[in-house]
């Protein structure tokens, strides 16, 4: 199985190795720019140009939680091997980690000179790998 976001504010689950679409999620206003899924595979993350983070069920299909704080487009997003947190990246030059289960923002990391193109947790850790178009990466840790 594998999703893929669109410019036409959708996101599509597929099946391989035959192609068939299983599950299309409306609801975002604006172009998709990144999709991950849960650790356990029954939730799905979003981030688009209408500056939200959404997180789907991939079970029902229906949208669970929109995440809402980023000044301008999220370029990108991840979930943490917990599955308890999600880390966006946009392109208001910040980047933040959210607590899914009382669905706040839980630190905004800011540093970069311009807009947040990438953002991954680094396996089993709370370390954030970020990379910017101001041509640098940055290594964070939400907690100090």
């Amino acid at each position: 199985i594998v999703v893929t976001g669109s410019d036409d504010h959708l996101w599509k689950m597929w099946a391989l190795p035959d192609g068939n679409i299983i599950m299309t999620g409306e609801g975002h206003t604006d172009w998709l720019s990144g999709c991950c899924f849960h650790p356990s595979g029954t939730q799905l993350v979003t981030s688009s140009g209408d500056t939200t983070v959404r997180i789907w069920d991939c079970v029902k299909g229906g949208c669970l939680l929109i995440l809402g704080g980023h000044a301008h487009a999220v370029r990108d997003c991840s979930w943490h091997s917990c599955g308890d947190f999600v880390a966006s990246a946009s392109m208001d030059g910040t980047s933040k980690i959210w607590d899914v289960n009382s669905e706040r923002c839980r630190y905004t990391m800011c540093g970069h000179r311009d807009s947040v193109n990438s953002i991954e947790f680094l396996p089993f850790s709370s370390t954030v790998l970020t990379s910017s178009a101001d041509k640098t990466l940055s290594l964070w840790d939400p907690r100090t």
